[in-house]
Order: structure tokens, then sequence, then C-alpha cells
């Protein structure tokens, strides 16, 4: 009778393999707490391997490794494809969530386990130089596998039911959604989704999502691509706003205007230059941004937002005195 921990010695085997063909020296430290297992688990399965034709050679001290030119995936990457890697590695741990990131590290082990032993060292000398400061998460650790979820509630067409935080309640609400696709944008992902609740097409940010279903019942409509939501939001009436600022000052702010309708830069003085922008949301977003660095720059038009900005002051103003 089989063991019912067989299925899951088996994967765990297969996935020791993959991971001795990703690196010239793999410990067997290191393969315990990725599996989460104890080291005597690691020599059985390491055994089991050699059992089975893997050539695997072991040094005290120092870990496991497969003889050299031993690989059954017949892929070959050249070393700047293999250094590609990294940058994506290093990219998904910070700008995906959990579940997702689980899948893709499965998934690079799978592609380091090809590389040749050279290209194994330059990519392990490469790895602990490249950074991405944490800083950049934006993401829901209250269901870290919601990524995921949208992609099979997406493939498979089941609706999904959602725990949602909106901005005005007071307490998260359920939405029986379908989703039609997921964007990411000004660091945060978002889903269009159709919602039963308010019979509309809507958007939803993945990080205020507090619970997430799939369930059995499948979608009630055929939705159309995701793009022609982008395009028709993106097409939504905007208004001209135009700056004046100091050349000095506006330099800090190129890596942030385009997230809010940059158009032109213009020249209109030897230390001075005006920006052109045609914006969305005039009264909030692009409002609060300007804040950051009202003091040092001059509103053209509209006059709308002028008075905006004495609102957003006189309030800050009665608030921190």
């Amino acid at each position: 009778m089989m063991n019912d921990d067989t299925p899951k010695k088996f994967d765990r085997t297969v996935a020791i393999f993959i991971q001795l063909q990703s690196k010239r020296v793999v410990r067997a430290q290191e393969l315990a707490e990725r599996f989460n297992v104890s080291l005597r688990t690691i020599y059985r399965d390491i055994r089991t391997l050699e059992a089975s034709g893997v050539p695997i050679y072991g040094e005290a001290g120092t870990g496991y490794s497969l003889m050299e030119g031993y690989r059954l995936p017949p892929v070959m990457f050249t070393q700047e494809e293999a250094t590609s890697f990294v940058a994506a590695e290093k990219l998904m741990q910070h700008y995906v969530d959990k579940g997702v990131l689980d899948h893709f590290s499965s998934a690079i082990y799978k592609i380091k386990a090809v590389l040749k032993s050279v290209e194994k060292d330059w990519v392990s000398e490469l790895e602990p130089q490249i950074l991405i400061p944490s800083s950049n998460r934006n993401l829901n650790n209250a269901v870290p596998n919601a990524l995921s979820s949208l992609f099979i509630s997406i493939s498979k067409r089941r609706i999904i039911n959602l725990l949602y935080q909106t901005i005005e309640g007071n307490r998260p609400e359920m939405r029986a959604i379908e989703p039609v696709g997921v964007f990411h944008e000004n660091r945060f992902w978002y889903i269009i989704a159709y919602c039963h609740l308010r019979k509309d097409y809507r958007q939803f940010r993945t990080d205020r999502i507090k619970g997430l279903d799939i369930l059995d019942s499948p979608f009630t409509l055929s939705h159309p691509p995701i793009a022609e939501f982008l395009e028709k939001r993106e097409n939504v009436d905007r208004t001209k706003v135009v700056l004046r600022m100091n050349q000095r000052i506006a330099r800090y702010l190129v890596w942030q205007r385009d997230n809010y309708g940059f158009v032109s830069e213009e020249k209109i003085e030897p230390d001075e230059i005006r920006l052109t922008f045609m914006c969305k949301h005039v009264n909030d977003e692009f409002a609060r941004w300007f804040m950051m660095f009202a003091d040092l720059a001059e509103i053209e038009e509209p006059d709308f937002l002028r008075e905006r900005i004495l609102e957003l002051a006189q309030k800050s103003m009665e608030k921190h005195k």
C-alpha cells in the first residue's frame, strides 16, 4: 500500500533535482530550509535520487553537486540571457504577491538548472549586487495569493467573491465579480471586473482586498479585452494645467510627472520653465501632488486649481495650528 506522503516526497525529490541543476553546489541546509523539512529527510531524498541513477557527489561541509554535463532539459542560454533572469527575479520579488512569486521562484529554479557552470557562477556573482528598495512593495499581505487567484478566475472564467475595502466605506463589503483582467500602474495592481452588485464594470485595487474566494459558478457575461477598458479610461475628458517654476526644481519631477498627464516642457527664462499637463483628476490627484512643491511653483492655469490649492492649504493650517 502506497504511503500517503509518497506524492509529496516525489514532488520534493523532483524539485531537489531541479535545484541541484540550478547551481554548482547546493548545501543540504539550504534544501531543508526551502522545503521546511529536516536534514535527515534531505539526506534520504538525495539517496533516492542516487538510487535512480542521478550522478550526485557530495563534499563534507560543502554541499552536493551534479556531475558536470548532466542535465535533462535540452535548453541553452547565453550569458546575457542568464543575467536577465536576475533582474526579472528581483523585480518579481517586489511587484507581485507571494502566490505568484512562489510559482515564479519554482520556474526560475528550472531555468537556472540548464545553465552551464560558468553561467551559474556569473548569475551567483550578480544576484547580491542588484537591489530594489522594499519601499516599492505595495502588495496585500492579508491575501498573499490574490493575483494567483485572479489569474485562475480569468483563465477558468469563474466568479470571485471579493471582500473589498472601499475608500469611503467604514468596513469591507462583499462583492461578486467577474474579473476581466489586471494591470499595474503607479506601483499598484488593479482589477477591471464586472461587479454584480453595481451591475456594471468597476476598477478594484488588489491591496484593498480583505478576502477572496473562487466560486464554481461560471461567468454570466462575455467580456471585452481589458485593453478596451483602459483605452476608454484614457479618452475621458482632461483639463489643461500649466505650471511655471525654476528649472532646478523641475528636474526633480521628471520621474513623477508622466503619472499626471505631462505633455510638454518650455523654457521661458534663463532659469525658468513652463510645464503643461493634460490631467484627468485636477482637483484631487493633481492638486495633492502639486502640494508637495506648491511653495516652489506657480499655477498659470486653470484658476480653479489655484482655489483648490488655497482650500487644501487652509485645511492643513487649521489642522496643524
